[in-house]
C-alpha cells in the first residue's frame, strides 16, 4: 500500500470512531426507579425520567444518578417524655 491509502485508511477509522463516542454519547437510556440529572454547559438543564433519551453530545453531561426506590433508614433508641411525663425510648425508621 502507499502512502495516500494508509492515511486515507487511518483519518476513516478516525472518522468512526468519532461517530461511535458521538453516538453512545446521544444516545441515554434511563432504566426504571432511576433519575439522571443532565447538566448542559455546568448548569442544571433537566431531569431524565426513565426510558430512552436524546442528549447533545460534549454539551449535555449526566452528573448524577439518582435511586427512586425506598430505602429504609434507622436510627438509634431516642428518649422521649410523654405528655404524663413517662421517659420513653422510640426506636424511629424513616
Amino acid at each position: 500500500m502507499n502512502t495516500a491509502g494508509t492515511a486515507t485508511l487511518v483519518v476513516l477509522a478516525l472518522l468512526v470512531l468519532f461517530a461511535l463516542v458521538v453516538l453512545v454519547r446521544t444516545v441515554r437510556i434511563v432504566p426504571q426507579a432511576t433519575a439522571q440529572l443532565v447538566e448542559r454547559l455546568g448548569r442544571y438543564s433537566r431531569t431524565l425520567e426513565a426510558g430512552l433519551h436524546l442528549l447533545i453530545p460534549f454539551i449535555d453531561k449526566v452528573r448524577a444518578n439518582v435511586d427512586l426506590r425506598e430505602q429504609v433508614v434507622s436510627f438509634p433508641p431516642q428518649p422521649v417524655i410523654t405528655s404524663d411525663n413517662l421517659v420513653v425510648s422510640i426506636d424511629t425508621v424513616i
